[in-house]
């Protein structure tokens, strides 16, 4: 049996934030945020964050096959953050929205995450509105 071909996606994220950092654009990621993230959670909503990857903003910024990981100040507090790809909703450049968007299905991302309510964790997130890259 062949083996599943590699996702490429951590390749297109790598790519865009490049195309973003060469011609002076803010690189920014919409994240689907549950237990496998690592967000400061005052700063979530509706499940998700965005953050900014500029070199400005990032300290030590890995962007890996598996995850993307960095340091970061939120209101002057430094934090370490931790995203695995699968959670990377969208990369885009700040100042025009140009940038790409990917699927993210919940269900094959792990098991469920346990909640104390009765609300489905299983609802699409929302998107940023992007400007495709031709």
């Amino acid at each position: 049996m062949a083996e599943p071909t590699p996702s490429n996606k951590p390749y297109l994220i790598r790519a865009i934030h490049q195309w973003c950092t060469d011609f002076g654009f803010t690189p920014y990621i919409a994240v689907f945020v549950d237990a496998r993230v690592e967000v400061p959670m005052e700063f979530v909503k509706n499940d998700e964050i965005v953050l900014n990857l500029s070199t400005e903003a990032c300290h030590e910024l890995q962007l890996e096959n598996e995850c993307i990981s960095f340091q970061a100040r939120f209101s002057g507090v430094p934090k370490k953050i931790f995203v695995p790809i699968s959670h990377v909703l969208a990369i885009y450049a700040r100042e025009n929205g140009q940038g790409m968007s990917f699927p993210f299905d919940q269900a094959v991302q792990g098991d469920p995450i346990p909640s104390t309510d009765n609300k489905s964790k299983t609802a699409k997130p929302s998107r940023p509105a992007l400007k495709l890259v031709k």
